[in-house]
């Protein structure tokens, strides 16, 4: 049975706040899209790259979500703190497919806390 963009997202944001980069990247398709920050990343490994560099930014972060779901999209506003820096500008959008996510954009700065 395919999982629900909420199924989905419930596992992507479970497996972010444990800073669990292998279970993030589970969510992905192989030919996923993100574009974070005017930079464009591809598939799994983009999804590890762009992953890897967040829990970087802000890690063991508390996270602040404020969701969307319209079908196969999500819109999300969100607004973390960690490692004595926040992000309280941050914007994602994703389009699931299959049960995966297939297209994620994402904007966030970071700053001292």
């Amino acid at each position: 049975m395919t999982r629900t963009p909420e199924e989905v997202f419930a596992h992507h944001g479970q497996a972010l706040g444990a800073e669990n980069l292998e279970e993030i990247v589970a969510d992905y398709t192989e030919d996923a899209i993100l574009l974070v920050n005017k930079q464009v990343f591809r598939g799994k490994d983009g999804a590890r790259a762009v992953f890897t560099q967040l829990l970087s930014d802000l890690p063991a972060a508390a996270w602040q979500l404020d969701t969307v779901f319209a079908e196969d999209v999500l819109y999300l506003e969100w607004k973390a703190t960690g490692g004595g820096r926040q992000s309280d500008d941050a914007i994602d959008t994703f389009i699931f497919k299959d049960g995966m996510i297939r297209v994620q954009t994402v904007f966030y700065t970071v700053k001292p806390a």
